[in-house]
C-alpha cells in the first residue's frame, strides 16, 4: 500500500486517518504495520464501502479538498471495489536507528554476512546482495529502472530486493532512488573473514 510523501506526513500528524484504496481483493489486513519513510503505520480497521456511502468527513479525514478528487484517485482499478482503510501512525521505524549505526560488533557484523549469503544463497539470480549494494553506493538516488539496466536484473526483481538491504538497515529509499545507508557502509568495508 503506498503513499506520497505529503500524506505520509500528514498521517503522522494525526490530520489523515483515513484512506480508500479499489482493489480487487484487499492488498493489507486490520491489525497490519506498514513500513513507511515517515515510520510505521498500523491499519486499524478496513471495510468495503460503495462510493455513495463516503461522507464528507471521510473525504476530510482522507486529507482531499472534495469526493471528486478522493473518486478521481480511485480511478486507476476500475474492476474493483472501494476499500475504506482507517489507519494510524504507530512508532518510529526501527530501521533507522539500525541504518544510522556506523560501527557494529564483529559478531553482528558476522550475522549480518550470514544474512546477505543466505538470500544470496536462495536466490535464482545467484549473489547478488554486494554487488547491487555497491552499485547503489557507486550511483546514489539511482532509479530502479536505471539500477535494472546496469545489472541485467528485472526492475521489479531489484526493487523488491533492496528491500530486503533496507529491512536489514543497509539502504535509505528515497522518493527518487536509493542511497547506501552508514550501516551498509560498514558493512562493505568489512568483507566476511575467510574460512
Amino acid at each position: 500500500m503506498l503513499f506520497k510523501e505529503k500524506q505520509l506526513k500528514a498521517i503522522k500528524e494525526g490530520r489523515v486517518s483515513l484512506a480508500f484504496r479499489c482493489w480487487t481483493k484487499p492488498t493489507v489486513k486490520k491489525g497490519s504495520l506498514l513500513h513507511t519513510s515517515v515510520g510505521v503505520l498500523t491499519i486499524l480497521d478496513i471495510k468495503e464501502v460503495k462510493a455513495v456511502a463516503i461522507s464528507a468527513k471521510d473525504v476530510q479525514l482522507a486529507g482531499f479538498e472534495n469526493k471528486e478528487a478522493l473518486l478521481q484517485s480511485l480511478r486507476q482499478n476500475d474492476n474493483g471495489n472501494i476499500y475504506r482503510i482507517r489507519l494510524a501512525f504507530h512508532s518510529e521505524d526501527p530501521r533507522i536507528e539500525l541504518r544510522s549505526q556506523t560501527e557494529i560488533s564483529s559478531g553482528e557484523l558476522q550475522v549480518l554476512h550470514e544474512k546477505l549469503q543466505r538470500l544470496d544463497a536462495f536466490s535464482k539470480e545467484g549473489a547478488w546482495t554486494i554487488k547491487i549494494l555497491k552499485l547503489i553506493k557507486k550511483h546514489p538516488r539511482m532509479r530502479a529502472i536505471e539500477l535494472a539496466g546496469k545489472t541485467g536484473f528485472e526492475k521489479d526483481w531489484l526493487k523488491i530486493n533492496i528491500r530486503k538491504l533496507k529491512n536489514l538497515g543497509l539502504t535509505i529509499s528515497h522518493e527518487t532512488g536509493y542511497e547506501i545507508a552508514p550501516l551498509g557502509n560498514y558493512l562493505l568495508s568489512h568483507p566476511p573473514k575467510e574460512k
